[in-house]
């Protein structure tokens, strides 16, 4: 099918795409690669009167370290991401994560910001930026604000992100010489996860001081597995550890029932999954 009709705005800085969003009002759509919207587009199950492409702001495309911090602008692509050398430094899981999304072709057009706004909870970084505990900035009319993680993804395809604003950039803390990994089961190669597990370990002397454990498309939103985490802390590195702290990885969680797959279904692989993930992480 053929996009109804739109226009197009290609703004030079992110002030003037906030006044462009503002002059759109509640019809107006960002495109931030566009491997979801443009889809949607064709099938009009959108209709926007303006497209607000934030391609042409090149401020948006870096990644930098800030402190004790990766800044990362929302217009990043999955490419870049996870060959950058300080995201693989600093934040490994974050890399890991994004080579498993999609396939090449997506991964050079679609964004870190714009997978994260869409906020699909099957998606692959959602659970990661929240294992991680990443910070979001967001900038709209009022000036920027920061939105953590645990506070950022409100409901199916919901965020934070207000009608009037934009995701400007994502902080991750630095997570130098941590153990990860992101275990991905998908019907077949390239398609979104059944389910997955983001797992990022501090192994001091073969002993888990600290863990960080996501789950994508355990419920509306990412979750982080508290429970799987407490397990974890203070117990030794191996295979029976992660086993039993498994079992918690259910907890807190309602896992959707869909032709992929029901909600039991999906229960058990979570289980599965995030034993795998933590016997990986910790080598």
């Amino acid at each position: 099918m053929i996009p109804a009709k739109f226009d197009y705005v290609r703004p030079t800085s992110v002030e003037e795409a906030v006044q462009a969003l503002q002059q759109g009002g509640e019809d107006a759509k960002i495109l931030a690669g566009g491997q979801s919207l443009l889809p949607v587009l064709r099938l009009r199950l959108a209709a926007p009167s303006v497209i607000i492409d934030l391609g042409g702001i090149p401020e948006l495309r870096r990644i930098s370290e800030d402190g004790d911090r990766v800044a990362i602008g929302a217009m990043a692509a999955h490419h870049d991401v996870m060959r950058d050398d300080v995201v693989n430094q600093h934040v490994t899981l974050l890399a890991q994560a994004t080579a498993t999304v999609a396939d090449p072709q997506v991964r050079h057009r679609g964004t870190l910001g714009g997978a994260l706004a869409h906020a699909d909870p099957a998606g692959d970084l959602g659970a990661t930026a929240l294992a991680l505990d990443a910070e979001f900035v967001i900038l709209g009319p009022g000036g920027t604000r920061l939105v953590p993680a645990a506070e950022f993804f409100q409901d199916y395809f919901t965020t934070a992100i207000g009608e009037d604003e934009i995701l400007t950039q994502i902080r991750f803390p630095k997570y130098t010489g941590w153990k990860t990994h992101y275990e991905k089961f998908n019907r077949t190669a390239q398609a979104w996860s059944m389910v997955a597990i983001a797992v990022a370990l501090k192994v001091d002397g073969g002993t888990i001081s600290e863990a960080r454990v996501g789950l994508t498309n355990m419920g509306n939103v990412p979750i982080r597995a508290t429970g799987v985490e407490q397990a974890l802390v203070g117990q030794a590195a191996g295979a029976d550890v992660a086993k039993q702290a498994a079992e918690h990885a259910t907890e807190g969680t309602s896992a959707p029932s869909d032709a992929d797959a029901a909600a039991d279904y999906r229960e058990h692989l979570a289980k599965v999954l995030t034993g795998r993930a933590v016997v990986t992480a910790a080598g």
